[in-house]
């Protein structure tokens, strides 16, 4: 059966798909790869704020204390954080700030997480706690003034309802640090945003007395802010892991949840941030390389807009250390993209979303159309995935009847396509024999079948409309954009004279003799 597409507009086409999306540590923007990386996806894709840990950790180096003429004092070091924030802002992306982890020198305990030591443990001092957050907002706003910092959402630490993320996953311990560090925020600007709890998958009983406690306490709230994944338990192979994944409507329960556990308290009208989400919530499972995850993650990346105000993908770039150095190139990193910019499928993803335009002209399980100003048609399609069956699908064919606004007789188009086949520069490695430090030349082929399939046609538009058919290959994201041609063929213009072997008659020159100049 043959779709026909709506010529009106159900709507405007979201773009909180590309308000924020996650990084590592933020002090790993110091490094060329990392700024080369970002530098791409700003290009491609165009995300708003960019969201990662350790803005407090020893790392940045902003909390260093000293002893002067017999007593203890801090001084605050913006060095590393403001060349962070340049290289952001150079590129043309905001800070979505997280205020985490703790320095050294002011924690409480030593317990840490991940290879970089941040330490999770509450202030030994609130009040120095609230000093440095006051401190560091106080220098930002010096540096780029109130109405740019304004515009910068501040989460209040980093999953604290996991013990690994925050010492005993103390709730109570929580919400003293949401107290003292939202007021903080105020004291330098009562319009700086703040929000939490910042809770992982499987918590969201943390949301109601999170919310209980903030109405109580009459304390500042400007968002919700919550993470998503979709993996069962961790099945352990040397650096690396496997898991089970729920199906991709999952995800987007785990968006819809925050609305619609708070919709009895004070908060029930704020915006909600899944400030992190993915598949898997390990940088070391390979399915995030693979074709495979770019049609998982496609519906979700389609619809999310309608759920939330923002879902940001855990991470854009494989320049990423929280299991250790990897130990290849292609290591299931969350990142779009691998060290030395290699696209993985799912960057594509995003970078087909890019080039869609304003209004929604239909929304399927498997497909999403939209029209631009020029009225340029786009439908972006995707293949099901089937998390419990891991075996090749026949081929799924898309039938639709799409509206083309013009008084032309035919449209141009352009597919773009990744597969398990086409732009999967994984597949590629594996072909390669998954070198771990591919040479120069290697990483060349890898960028080059990292790109997508691109086919063209052009096809008849009848009464307004152009007849689409989209075969998808297994685990294929495919974008189609179609045109109207504005033919400007001159009139005595016959591509079956091309080698002159055709001649209407009287228009044939006398043939040059051999060897004289024709």
């Amino acid at each position: 059966m043959r779709i026909s597409i709506p010529d009106t507009s159900l709507g405007r086409l979201k773009d909180t798909w590309r308000a924020c999306v996650g990084t590592g540590r933020l002090d790993l923007a110091l490094r060329r790869d990392y700024q080369d990386s970002l530098a791409l996806v700003q290009q491609d894709i165009g995300f708003r704020y960019l969201r990662g840990h350790g803005l407090l950790s020893d790392g940045v180096g902003i909390h260093r204390p000293y002893e002067y003429e017999g007593s203890q004092r801090v001084r605050y070091s913006f060095t590393y954080s403001d060349q962070v924030i340049d290289t952001y802002l150079g590129l043309g992306i905001k800070p979505f700030l997280e205020l985490g982890f703790m320095p050294s020198a002011l924690a409480s305990g030593d317990q840490t997480v991940f290879w970089w030591r941040g330490n999770v443990t509450p202030p030994r001092s609130w009040d120095e706690w609230a000093d440095l957050v006051r401190a560091t907002l106080t220098h930002l706003v010096a540096r780029y003034g109130i109405e740019e910092v304004r515009t910068w959402p501040v989460e209040v630490w980093n999953e604290p309802n996991l013990p690994h993320f925050w010492k005993d996953a103390d709730a109570d311990a929580y919400h003293r640090l949401y107290e003292v560090s939202s007021q903080a925020v105020k004291d330098v600007d009562s319009s700086i945003q703040v929000g939490g709890p910042v809770i992982s998958p499987g918590s969201d009983h943390w949301l109601v007395p999170f919310a209980e406690f903030v109405e109580s306490r009459g304390l500042p709230i400007d968002f919700v802010s919550k993470h998503a994944y979709a993996s069962g338990p961790v099945q352990k192979v040397p650096f690396g892991v496997h898991q089970t994944l729920w199906p991709p409507e999952h995800l987007l329960k785990q968006f819809a949840s925050p609305r619609e556990l708070l919709r009895d308290t004070s908060l029930r009208d704020l915006p909600v941030h899944i400030t992190e989400f993915n598949s898997s919530y390990r940088p070391d499972n390979p399915i995030h390389d693979t074709a495979f995850h770019a049609a998982y993650l496609a519906p979700v990346v389609a619809a999310g807009g309608d759920i939330v105000d923002s879902f940001s993908y855990w991470t854009f770039s494989d320049v990423f250390e929280e299991e250790g150095i990897p130990t290849a190139l292609f290591h299931g990193g969350f990142g779009l993209l691998t060290h030395h910019q290699i696209k993985k499928p799912t960057y594509h993803v995003y970078a087909f979303m890019a080039r869609m335009g304003d209004d929604v002209l239909a929304r399927g399980t498997d497909h999403l159309v939209t029209r631009d100003a020029t009225g340029r048609v786009t439908v972006l399609a995707w293949a099901a995935v089937d998390v419990t069956d891991n075996t090749p699908a026949d081929g799924h064919t898309l039938r639709l009847s799409v509206p083309l606004r013009t008084s032309g007789a035919s449209a141009f188009l352009l597919r773009s396509s990744v597969s398990e086949e086409d732009g999967n520069a994984w597949a590629a490695w594996s072909e390669m024999g998954r070198p771990c430090s591919p040479t120069p030349r290697q990483r060349e082929i890898l960028r080059e079948t990292a790109e997508p399939s691109r086919r063209h046609a052009r096809l008849p538009v009848v009464n307004g409309r152009v007849a689409l058919d989209i075969t998808l290959a297994r685990h294929e994201v495919t974008l189609v954009e179609l045109a109207p041609v504005d033919d400007e063929t001159p009139p005595w213009w016959d591509d079956d004279r091309m080698l002159g072997l055709t001649v209407p008659s009287g228009d044939e020159d006398p043939a040059p003799t051999p060897g004289e100049e024709p």
